[in-house]
């Protein structure tokens, strides 16, 4: 009956964690991964075109990342959107293909990058809680409408705050293997 409430505030609260883990994949942890490319944007016939559309991205060695244009005459378009991007890496450009060297972290790098591993974490569960928010106030006004029971809106108020334990533990695991990544890297 009013699982539909329920139902959103799980489909919300994913949405959020897909968010997290997109966010993570743009941290770079001392290792090559094509996500990292994900949010860069390079000037193609004068509209920006994600770089990931427009080339192939192969990882050949553990801290290398090879892009393969598509069209070879972009190469150096998207040599200057690397640059531009916030990524701090300096693009390898032979002609046909650039190669983006993943340098080494330091110890103070890591701890810099753990931190923001935290700060993401934080964010999505801000997020995580607001939905339940508004699921709450959702059932309570179902009540005070009198489309449900006050017991009915005790239980799926559980039921909101199992799915959000839920979605915290998932956030909490995914910030806890990118850590490890980051400290192992």
């Amino acid at each position: 009956m009013n699982n539909e409430t329920i139902n959103k505030a799980k489909e919300n609260m994913e949405k959020s964690i897909k968010v997290f883990q997109k966010n993570l994949a743009s941290i770079r942890a001392g290792v090559a991964n094509a996500g990292l490319l994900e949010g860069v944007k390079v000037d193609y016939y004068g509209a920006p075109t994600p770089l990931t559309q427009m080339s192939s991205v192969t990882i050949p060695e553990p801290r290398v990342l090879l892009i393969t244009p598509y069209d070879v005459n972009s190469l150096d378009d998207i040599e200057h959107a690397l640059l531009a991007s916030n990524l701090g890496l300096t693009p390898a450009n032979d002609g046909k293909v650039i190669r983006l060297v993943i340098p080494q972290l330091t110890g103070e790098r890591r701890e810099e990058i753990a931190k923001q591993v935290g700060k993401e974490a934080e964010e999505a569960k801000i997020a995580v809680r607001n939905v339940r928010r508004d699921a709450m106030n959702a059932l309570k006004r179902q009540e005070k409408d009198d489309e449900i029971t006050e017991d009915e809106q005790r239980n799926l108020e559980k039921q909101v705050q199992k799915v959000t334990d839920d979605a915290t533990k998932k956030i909490d695991e995914l910030a806890e293997a990118k850590r490890k990544e980051i400290t192992q890297a």
